[in-house]
């Protein structure tokens, strides 16, 4: 059993939630671009949904699917608070990598041509600008600046940041000082949670791993026993 933290330092827990499949994209990259999601599957937000926070802000990217992906997880939890649902804040610095021209290619035919690194199958090192758009390193500076300033700005709460993938890699980089090229090793899958804690000590800060791609919706049947 690990220690608690000493009671001078402050916790700020980042609740980050990958938003819903995309079906809909007939096999083209998407990037930045603003798609639907799909939210149909009940049983992952009624699996989502009890574990995380009540009472916690709401943050999003400004790209559609995150708000339906919170919307559905509002319609999962009793998320409600002095009878009010939560407030979502849309945040363009927490959208998905802009791939620029890269994005509307077919994907099989851009992965053909460009065979993606072993280490982390992303689109491309995390240096690499692709024309029209930001690097993976870009992402990842803009990203950091939006989680120190809520962090400052909601020291001590709970936030529940439903992001992107690329986001959230980003964020874990940060937390485990990795440089952007480390955390493109992570897998984040669709409704995945991850838990990364902010403390702040009077002599300093830092974070620490909660869970990463965790899908709590996993590993139980129906009835809540485990599944064959």
């Amino acid at each position: 059993m690990s220690a608690s933290p000493p009671s001078s330092f402050v916790r700020t827990r980042w609740w980050w939630v990958r938003h819903a499949p995309v079906r809909g994209d007939g096999g083209r990259i998407y990037g930045g671009s603003d798609i639907a999601c799909d939210c149909g599957d009940v049983h992952v937000f009624s699996g989502l949904a009890p574990v995380l926070p009540r009472g916690a802000v709401w943050v999003a990217s400004h790209l559609g699917r995150t708000r339906q992906t919170a919307e559905a997880l509002w319609q999962a939890g009793d998320f409600t608070v002095d009878g009010n649902v939560p407030r979502l804040t849309a945040l363009p610095a927490l959208a998905e990598q802009n791939l620029g021209e890269w994005q509307g290619q077919d994907r099989t035919r851009f992965f053909a041509e460009r065979q993606p690194s072993a280490a982390s199958y992303w689109f491309a090192p995390a240096d690499e600008r692709p024309p029209g758009g930001e690097s993976f390193s870009e992402l990842c500076a803009r990203v950091n600046a939006a989680i120190d300033e809520l962090t400052v700005e909601h020291r001590g709460r709970d936030i529940v940041a439903v992001a992107h993938g690329g986001t959230i890699r980003a964020a874990i980089a940060l937390a485990l000082n990795l440089g952007p090229q480390g955390g493109l090793a992570f897998a984040i899958e669709n409704c995945s949670l991850t838990r990364l804690d902010h403390y702040a000590a009077p002599d300093g800060s830092g974070w620490r791993v909660g869970m990463v791609n965790a899908q709590p919706w996993l590993g139980a049947a129906e009835g809540g026993r485990p599944a064959a």
